[in-house]
């Protein structure tokens, strides 16, 4: 609520009153990741062009709100009808594009009144979803104001087009461009070369309880001289502290260590954020978090596209990727203590089997590239 009093000022304070506006939503960090790829491409083919990027979550807003890449940034206003009427005329966009799951009827209400042009990108639809059921109608309708669905697989066209949503092509998933050129940036992390020396490194990212009893279990237990990098989605110091306690190897804060050799730490705590995508290029095995929670787990592709084996929990329906490695065999599924166990033990004991999972990972990566050239050659016809 605080941040989106500062909405208009910093609207005010931007440069886009100087020119025609693009708008792009998205909820959350990893929605942006996803748009990223294409706010890129729409910069460099369309320099004219003001970009607005507007963010539902804190734990997008909070790190990107002042990323060079986009000319404002700002919260999305709550979804009220008055709300986004004063919204879209300050904008007054040019081409509205929203990422993945986000339908604010009242915004699209207005979008659809003013015959602005509004895409839907890296979509994702199931059956499950209310536009579907028989009490979906109200959202429904909402999907009216979209000129064209990109959709992520065949099975959201065929379920936008049982309710007679036609404008739809079958794209991809962004987010298979965004990952595919961290491979092209220098990853390169001083302290964590370090850290990892040449030994074998697994490393936990977006961690939450529940897969972090796991990790402490397997750390405390192992003999297997391993390093060990753990990331926490919520970097909350006394949840921290409590989790170093708990460790009974060396273990140090990303916080501590200015200064300090780190050579012989086992276990390394990233109280930051903002790091862990280079992080993931040391890693042999990745684990990532929120697979406890429907709805909770995180970016599999940022590890799986450095081409190494993957371990999540149970839960993962709804995340296309995530059913896809799991049925391929490259995302390794666990959901007791020693199942986490056997899969790293399994890993590091079976090259072979590491090889496989490995391969499946980065081939499955490299071959689904390509959504964003597909949208911006769209937005040539709009713009």
């Amino acid at each position: 609520m605080q941040g989106r009093l500062d909405i208009y000022p910093r609207l005010a304070k931007s440069s886009i009153a100087k020119g025609s506006v693009i708008w792009i939503h998205t909820a959350s960090l990893g929605e942006y990741e996803q748009g990223l790829p294409l706010i890129e491409k729409i910069k460099a083919a369309y320099p004219e062009y003001k970009i607005v990027v507007t963010f539902f979550s804190p734990s997008g807003y909070e790190v990107k709100k002042n990323d060079p890449i986009a000319d404002a940034i700002v919260y999305l206003p709550l979804d009220t009808l008055s709300n986004a009427k004063k919204f879209i005329t300050t904008l007054n966009p040019k081409l509205a594009i929203f990422v993945k799951y986000e339908i604010w009827p009242n915004h699209l209400k207005v979008l659809k009144d003013r015959n602005i042009p509004t895409l839907l990108i890296s979509a994702y639809f199931n059956k499950d979803h209310s536009f579907f059921k028989w009490y979906g109608s109200f959202m429904r309708k909402s999907l009216g104001a979209f000129t064209h669905f990109f959709v992520q697989d065949s099975t959201s066209k065929n379920l936008l087009e049982s309710i007679d949503y036609l404008n739809v092509t079958v794209s991809g998933d962004t987010r298979f461009d965004r990952v595919s050129e961290i491979l092209e940036r220098d990853n390169t992390l001083h302290f964590m070369s370090v850290f990892k020396q040449n030994k074998t490194c697994l490393v936990a990212g977006s961690t939450w309880p529940e897969g972090e009893a796991f990790l402490k279990a397997y750390i405390n237990n192992s003999t297997t001289d391993l390093k060990y990098v753990i990331a926490p989605h919520n970097i909350i110091p006394d949840k921290i502290q409590s989790l170093k306690k708990s460790i009974n190897k060396s273990v140090i804060l990303f916080s501590e260590i200015e200064g300090k050799d780190i050579s012989n730490v086992d276990v390394l705590i990233v109280d930051t954020v903002g790091l862990l995508t280079k992080i993931y290029s040391y890693a042999d095995i990745a684990y990532v978090g929120g697979g406890f929670s429907n709805g909770g787990l995180h970016n599999t592709l940022e590890p799986a596209v450095f081409g190494i084996p993957v371990i999540i929990g149970p839960i993962y329906k709804g995340f296309k990727e995530a059913e896809d490695l799991v049925q391929l065999k490259g995302l390794l599924t666990t959901s007791t203590k020693d199942e986490f166990t056997d899969a790293v033990n399994e890993l590091l004991a079976n090259s072979d089997f590491y090889g496989k999972t490995a391969q499946i990972n980065k081939e499955y990566v490299a071959k689904s590239k390509g959504a964003s050239i597909q949208i911006t050659t769209y937005i040539r016809t709009l713009l």
